[in-house]
C-alpha cells in the first residue's frame, strides 16, 4: 500500500528534471501538474523559469502535456501561453486522465513520467495508473485549510531530496 505514496524520482523543482536525465530513462513524454508545479497556486501568470524549461524540453524532443484536476478556464489560458496540450478534470488520482493523456501523446506507458508536488494526487495517480512518477517540492506552500490538512496528512509520506 505504502508502494502507491511513494515517487520513483524526486527532484527539487521542475527545472531540475533534464533532458539528459529523460534519455537516459528512456521518457519520451511528461504528464504535467499545473499548480504548485508550473506556477503557485491559482496563479495566471506562467514564471519565466517554466516557459525556459517548456522550451528547453520542446527542443529535446520531449513530448509534453499538462493533466490537471482544475477545470478549462483555470488550465486552457495557462496551456496556451506555454503552447502545449492538456488534460484538465483529470479527477487524479483516478487514472482517466492519464489515460487520455498518453493515448493523446502517442507514447507507450513505459516511455511517460507524469510530475507532481502531491503525494496523493499526483504520485499516487502515476503509480495507480502504472507510469514513473517524478515527485518536485511545492513552489510555495499553500494558505487554505483543507490544503494545509492535506499537506498535514501527506507529511509522513514526503520524500527526501537525494544529493
Amino acid at each position: 500500500m505504502i508502494f502507491f505514496f511513494k515517487p520513483t524520482y524526486v527532484f527539487d523543482k521542475v527545472k531540475d528534471i533534464t533532458p539528459d536525465f529523460l534519455k537516459k530513462h528512456g521518457i519520451k513524454g511528461l504528464l504535467l501538474d499545473l499548480d504548485n508545479t508550473l506556477t503557485t497556486h491559482n496563479n495566471p501568470v506562467v514564471p519565466q523559469s517554466s516557459l525556459d524549461w517548456i522550451e528547453l524540453m520542446k527542443q529535446n524532443g520531449v513530448k509534453l502535456m499538462i493533466v490537471s484536476n482544475n477545470h478549462a478556464p483555470r488550465v486552457t489560458p495557462f496551456a496556451q501561453q506555454l503552447g502545449i496540450d492538456f488534460e484538465c478534470e483529470g479527477a487524479k488520482p483516478l487514472t482517466f486522465g492519464y489515460s487520455r493523456a498518453i493515448k493523446r501523446l502517442g507514447l507507450k506507458k513505459s516511455e511517460v513520467a507524469a510530475v507532481g508536488d502531491q503525494i496523493f494526487t499526483d504520485i499516487m495517480g502515476s503509480n495507480l495508473k502504472g507510469i514513473r512518477s517524478f515527485f518536485v517540492f511545492p513552489i510555495k506552500p499553500e494558505e487554505s485549510l483543507p490544503f494545509r490538512f492535506k499537506r498535514a496528512c501527506e507529511k509522513p509520506f514526503l520524500p527526501k531530496l537525494s544529493k
